[in-house]
């Protein structure tokens, strides 16, 4: 992949260097969370309760940009593996609310320092000028597709187009 960035296509889309440089970043994260016997789908979801545990499954589905039924396959061995507990709360028998257990807890401390240990090594020869223009760079490009009109319009995410389509 590299000489592929480096001498193929060195002025490529920025799309596709933000694409490759996220892939490497999950592929390095995968390899160390498999040490520990955690699969990277089930890191986004302890990430997010290991700051809010006690999330509705679609709070939580929402938080972590992805669709209810794969929170729903992801809860689930992960309630077998012994990290979540799942229940309905007496006040709201309609939600399933998402609690970390005690063991659940404890991944924090083992891996937190493993997705620290990868962003140090992406950023190993880089000064603290360059990861500054990185960080206000990225987070300029998110806002100004955040902004996009042609997403904003999009009748499928607005839900235009199914008042559109009744007589």
């Amino acid at each position: 992949m590299l000489q592929h960035w480096h001498e193929g296509v060195p002025d490529d889309r920025l799309a596709h260097l933000v694409k490759d440089a996220t892939r490497s970043f999950l592929r390095s994260l995968q390899t160390r969370l498999a040490r520990h016997d955690v699969q990277l789908g089930h890191w986004t979801f302890l990430r997010i309760l290991w700051e809010k545990d006690g999330l509705t499954q679609a709070e939580l589905s929402a938080e972590a940009g992805v669709m209810a039924p794969t929170t729903a396959i992801a809860l689930k061995a992960m309630e077998e593996l012994g990290y979540v507990l799942r229940k309905q709360l007496p006040d709201n028998r309609k939600s399933i609310y998402v609690f970390l257990t005690p063991a659940g807890k404890r991944l924090k401390a083992k891996l937190v320092p493993l997705a620290e240990e990868v962003n140090a090594l992406a950023i190993r020869s880089l000064t603290d000028a360059h990861i500054s223009i990185v960080r206000r760079s990225l987070l300029k490009i998110i806002d100004n597709l955040a902004s996009d009109e042609c997403i904003q319009d999009d009748p499928k995410r607005t839900g235009a187009a199914q008042s559109s389509a009744r007589p």
